[in-house]
């Protein structure tokens, strides 16, 4: 269950990036998002309940966990920036309820590692479909 979060939040991170290099325009509100993502995903994989070889190889604190990721990322980012910041809202809200029922499965300090992680997801979805000239 740990190694699929970590995956998902490299997978997100990676949409991020890839939104950046398609829009830099959007790179400035993006970076702080961004920073979160990778913040869980360096969070998720420290939560290891045995060591092991996988954590390491999946806890890349540059979040690219797959090398063919990011270009298969980077071509679905849509072409006007509004659909773009709606794509990574609805990719935030998407993983953010997912983890949201998977807090039903998951062991104590995961579940609410998880629980915290999808309340910022949701946070994100709401912050990248707001008025950015809006003060937070």
């Amino acid at each position: 269950m740990r190694e699929g979060a970590v995956r998902d939040s490299g997978r997100l991170l990676e949409r991020y990036d890839a939104t950046a290099a398609v829009h830099p325009d959007l790179a400035e509100r993006l970076t702080p998002l961004r920073e979160a993502v990778a913040a869980h995903v360096r969070a998720l994989a420290l939560t290891t309940p045995k060591p092991g070889p996988t954590p390491s190889r999946t806890a890349s604190p540059s979040g690219s966990p797959s090398p063919s990721a990011p270009a298969a990322g980077r071509a679905e980012v849509p072409v006007k920036p509004t659909e773009a910041l709606s794509a990574l809202a609805d990719a935030e809200r998407s993983l953010s309820e997912a983890r949201t029922i998977a807090l039903a499965g998951a062991p104590g300090e995961l579940a609410r590692l998880l629980a915290s992680v999808a309340a910022c997801g949701a946070v994100h979805a709401y912050l990248l479909t707001s008025n950015p000239g809006a003060s937070s």
